[in-house]
């Protein structure tokens, strides 16, 4: 087994590498009080699921700005915790897995939440959750035998950037925007199938 596991495929583990020692670098006047604050990597995880979680009682009790909002917060927290990891020398697969399991329950939250707003169709909010949740799955599966995606499609922030565009500006179009999500993540589940079954 690898000595680190993650669920990011090959090209994808080299990018996340270079962009988390460019932010580090970027965010290093924050990250040292931050550290000294004793602020950990899994804090800021925590931090950052709980805003996702939070967008969806806002978005439901009829407060989109705050829920987007909150969903913004998300993500730059998202973003922080490896930083913060590698500033302290605690970068690990740990970590990595649990930001992942955090990121994976804010996208089916949320989607459940657009679902029963009544913004997103449920076979596509519901096979858009699935095939996601798959989808990462398989990746972490792939890592562990050394068999790593060459490349796969994260739709998460382009549909979370889109909810903003659904509730103010072109209602209607977020189905469109997951249902094309649905149809990238199918291929890579039917490819990460036949790899790890080829595998086993």
């Amino acid at each position: 087994m690898k000595d680190k596991i993650t669920c990011y495929s090959d090209g994808e583990g080299r990018f996340m590498n270079w962009s988390q020692d460019l932010r580090g670098r970027f965010l290093e006047p924050a990250l040292r009080p931050l550290a000294h604050l004793g602020l950990r990597a899994n804090h800021v995880t925590l931090l950052s699921l709980v805003a996702g979680i939070a967008f969806c009682p806002a978005l439901l009790m009829g407060y989109p700005l705050t829920a987007l909002v909150l969903l913004a917060a998300h993500v730059i927290l998202d973003g922080l915790d490896g930083p913060l990891a590698r500033h302290r020398k605690e970068a690990g697969s740990r970590g990595s897995f649990t930001d992942t399991m955090a990121d994976q329950t804010v996208v089916t939250l949320s989607t459940l939440a657009l679902i029963h707003g009544g913004w997103v169709n449920a076979w596509a909010g519901g096979l858009y959750v699935f095939l996601y949740a798959i989808v990462v799955g398989f990746a972490l599966v792939r890592n562990a035998m050394a068999a790593p995606y060459s490349w796969l499609f994260r739709p998460r922030f382009l549909v979370y950037g889109w909810i903003g565009v659904e509730l103010f500006l072109w209602p209607g179009t977020l189905d469109t925007v997951l249902w094309i999500s649905v149809a990238l993540l199918a291929i890579k589940t039917a490819t990460g199938f036949c790899t790890i079954r080829r595998r086993l």
